[in-house]
């Protein structure tokens, strides 16, 4: 039988070494199944691997962390247009815990969207969760689009790899502040950053 989940939001300037230890601990566990090179980022006490958010909507029960979302706000260029969105990443769930759902860690954060009066709340995720995200999605007002490709910086300025990468990621949308046809259509999104 399960525990009981409890949702926290916490700013990231809240948080001390000991949530970090414990939150980088949680994604080594969590993204590690998914290849070594998923976990690397969450050496030590680094609870981010891009970007890093300022607000954590973060899942607790009886055996620590069991999920965890992050929030960022920023402005990216779709085809060129400036749109401030939340970009929503930094997600995992306890591999004990599947079936969990994305949609918890959206519901623990819904309120605090609305407060930042921000018009979307956005997000990206391999293609393998397709089915994943739809199911997500016929629960609420998410759109999942493909066919766009995403340019972002890498976390580190290299001097043997470019400073940006662009892939092809399912983009997830998510209406706060306007409806879904305020959002601009293009077939590139350039995140003017690293991917939360």
């Amino acid at each position: 039988m399960r525990s009981e989940v409890r949702w926290k939001l916490c700013w990231e300037s809240d948080l001390e070494l000991a949530d970090h230890v414990e939150l980088a601990e949680f994604f080594r566990k969590t993204y590690g199944p998914t290849g070594v090179f998923n976990a690397k980022p969450f050496s030590g006490s680094q609870s981010w691997a891009g970007a890093r958010p300022e607000l954590r909507a973060i899942g607790y029960d009886s055996s620590g962390v069991a999920a965890h979302m992050g929030l960022l706000r920023r402005f990216i260029k779709v085809d060129g247009v400036d749109l401030l969105v939340a970009e929503l990443g930094l997600y995992g769930v306890r591999p004990d815990l599947e079936g969990l759902g994305i949609s918890h860690s959206i519901h623990a954060l819904s309120p605090t969207l609305q407060e930042l009066q921000v018009p979307f709340a956005f997000g990206t995720v391999r293609p393998e969760l397709r089915k994943h995200v739809e199911r997500f999605g016929r629960r609420g007002p998410v759109t999942v689009l493909s066919g766009i490709s995403v340019r972002s910086t890498l976390p580190h300025a290299r001097v043997d790899l470019p400073p940006t990468r662009v892939e092809d990621p399912l983009v997830i949308v998510l209406p706060v502040g306007r409806s879904m046809s305020d959002w601009p259509t293009g077939a590139t999104i350039d995140r003017n950053g690293p991917e939360l």
